[in-house]
């Protein structure tokens, strides 16, 4: 699958790079891979399982039996249970970055990650797509806003949901996953060398979208 075309989104938690892949995929008629949601999803069964999120081995150990699957929309299945509002809680996001640190349970979810590669493309996001993942990408984006932006953003998202919220906790969540994001060992967050750098701060999500297919039509003549 070498020869199908990739569009990598990279970023920090809260720039708006799934909202933005999801829209890419949908105007290409592409797949799409949010690689977030397989490491929520595998923090969650671990949680549910009662394993220390510290344990790496035993986290690696529980990935080739966890039964997922992705539905419409936000929709994820966690052994036929819908998941998909639980995966998008702070505690998840939390949880998710801390078992993301861990290098067997990235080595375990990498080739998971490799095989949604399918025709007639597929637009991918998350930390380490354009750096592991898919290094031969034809358009690789790193995707940024200030901390404060995204936390209003994310305060936005709850407080539509019904949810409680509080700003000034979400700009400190947000600042400490950026930190262990970047600071760790396997596959740390930063933008490929080769990448298209866009800082979404003063930016909608629609300039964003057609920013990032302008570049695609460039490169890939898509």
């Amino acid at each position: 699958m070498s020869g199908v075309p990739v569009i990598t989104i990279d970023g920090p938690g809260g720039s708006g790079k799934g909202t933005v892949g999801r829209q890419l995929a949908q105007r290409l008629g592409w797949a799409f891979l949010d690689s977030g949601a397989l490491y929520r999803v595998t923090a969650l069964a671990a949680i549910d399982q009662g394993l220390d999120l510290a344990d790496q081995s035993a986290i690696a150990s529980l990935i080739p039996s966890l039964d997922i699957a992705f539905g419409s929309g936000d929709s994820v299945l966690l052994g036929g249970e819908e998941v998909g509002d639980r995966l998008r809680t702070e505690q998840a996001g939390n949880a998710a970055s801390k078992v993301a640190a861990h290098p067997t349970v990235r080595a375990a979810l990498l080739q998971w990650q490799r095989d949604f590669r399918r025709p007639p493309g597929i637009v991918a996001d998350g930390r380490d797509m354009g750096t592991v993942v898919f290094p031969d990408a034809g358009v690789k984006v790193f995707l940024t806003a200030s901390v404060e932006e995204r936390a209003r953003r994310r305060y936005k998202q709850l407080i539509e949901k019904g949810l409680d919220a509080n700003i000034s906790a979400l700009s400190d969540e947000i600042a400490e996953r950026d930190a262990r994001d970047t600071q760790r060992a396997a596959a740390p967050l930063r933008a490929a060398a080769d990448a298209l750098v866009l800082d979404s701060t003063a930016m909608s999500i629609d300039e964003v979208v057609e920013r990032i297919l302008a570049e695609a039509e460039r490169i890939l003549r898509c």
